[in-house]
Order: C-alpha cells, then structure tokens, then sequence
C-alpha cells in the first residue's frame, strides 16, 4: 500500500478528497484526475481547502477544515513523490540494461568479432538520453518563479513549430524550467511542423498542442509525456491534459 492510500484509508469511500497537485486534482482515493484546479471536481458540493490562501483541495464536508488542509497538502506531495519515483526507477534500469549490452558490443569488437558501428553508436545516444532524463529529475530548479513572455520561450524551445500565442501571453513560471518542458514537448509532437496555440481560459493560459503528422515514437519513451506531465505539474504548477487523437494541451498560470 502507498502512503497516499495509507494516509486516506484503502478503500475508503466515505471521506473522498481531491489534492492539488500543480495545476490538477486527483482524487484520492480513486485516482481520476481533473482541472484546472481551481474549478470544484464533479460530484459536489464539495468545500474548499486552503492553507494560507492556497487552494491545495476539495473535500466533502470536511469537520475539521485546517486538518483536511494539511491531509490534502501532505497527500499531493506524496503523490507526485511517488510519480517521481516510479519515472526515476524506470530509467535507471533501462539505463543499466543499455550499459550492459552497450559493454557486451565493445567487448565483442575488442576481440576483433564483427559489430555493427551504428548498434553501438545508437546504443550510446540511448544511453545519454536516459543519463540526460535521470540528471533532469535528480536536480530541483533554484530559479525563482516570475512573470515570463510565453510566446518568447516557445521561439527557444520550438523553432520548427508553428506558433499562435497572443504578445500579451504571460505566465508565472521558472524560466529555465518552462524552456525544458516546452522543448520536451516539441520533441514528443515530432518537432517541426507540429503546432502550439495559446487562448486565455481564466486564470490560465491553455496551450494547444497538435502533433507534426504521423510523428515516431520517442528512442526513450519515458522522456514524453511521463515526464512532460511531470515537469508541468510539479515544476511549473500547470496541468498537463492528454486527449484523444494524440493531442494534448497543457495549462499554465497567468501572469
């Protein structure tokens, strides 16, 4: 049992909550997720939860309001500890299991056995990609959020991409943060010629992501959308939403 499901009781219906985990809710227990998070989850009425002004969850009639509070922060950090976790072990041992057979092919051609060049050089980007992925997840951002010029940002990340995003689109972001995630998410459309549009939606600025045609899986499927989703929910606040046809968009707080 995880310490989200430990913390809420397994299987409790009875008390069902909703923590905010970025810019999204997930329902514990349960697991459905819903944003933005500022608008109430289906199935109320449901009772805001606040710890010094922030929204941090819904609950149901909670009796003890600060408790619950706490309850939703803890349960929310726990969360996204756990989906940390989980893509840090993922890549770690396809790393190790590339490492090995990467060893195996210089070993065999150091014994003058014939071995493909481009195995061994594919091997080797494969290897700096997971490196890569590991070494983002292992080091916390230190850059304070700020205003940031959305359309200034996706010029960095999605050169090839054609871009629909207002001047006046601003978010509260960590710079170097957002650059890494919307670059990430270029590559995952397929790159150049995929589409990114940007409309206000209250407090948010929602981000249109359309694919770049029939687009390639990614060498390293972990650095797509689990770790997209990861990087907007837990570095920039947002909401990473998946939908149907391989589109997706992702929501970030207004500036």
């Amino acid at each position: 049992m995880t310490e989200a499901a430990r913390l809420t009781g397994p299987g409790d219906d009875s008390t069902p909550m909703w923590v905010r985990i970025g810019g999204v809710l997930q329902e514990v227990p349960g697991g459905r997720r819903h944003g933005p998070a500022n608008q109430p989850p289906p199935g109320g009425p449901w009772t805001e939860l606040r710890i010094g002004g922030r929204l941090c969850g819904w609950a149901r009639d909670p009796q003890h309001g600060r408790a619950a509070a706490r309850q939703a922060e803890l349960l929310a950090q726990q969360l996204a500890d756990e989906g940390r976790t989980w893509l840090i072990e993922r890549l770690g041992h396809k790393l190790r299991s590339s490492l090995l057979a990467l060893r195996e092919l210089t070993r065999q051609s150091a014994y003058g056995r014939p071995v493909s060049v481009e195995d061994i050089h594919d091997l080797a980007l494969e290897v700096g990609r997971r490196a890569e992925g590991l070494e983002l997840l292992a080091v916390e951002p230190s850059d304070e959020q700020r205003a940031v010029v959305l359309g200034a940002v996706l010029n960095l990340a999605a050169p090839g991409a054609q871009r629909s995003v207002p001047t006046q689109a601003r978010v509260t972001a960590s710079e170097p943060s957002l650059l890494q995630a919307l670059s990430r998410t270029y590559d995952w459309l397929g790159g150049a010629g995929s589409c990114f549009s940007a409309t206000a939606s209250g407090d948010w600025w929602r981000l249109r992501l359309e694919p770049a045609g029939e687009r390639a899986p990614l060498p390293v499927p972990e650095l797509g959308e689990p770790l997209i989703r990861l990087l907007v929910e837990t570095r920039l606040g947002g909401w990473f939403d998946p939908e149907e046809g391989g589109l997706a968009s992702i929501y970030l707080p207004a500036a």
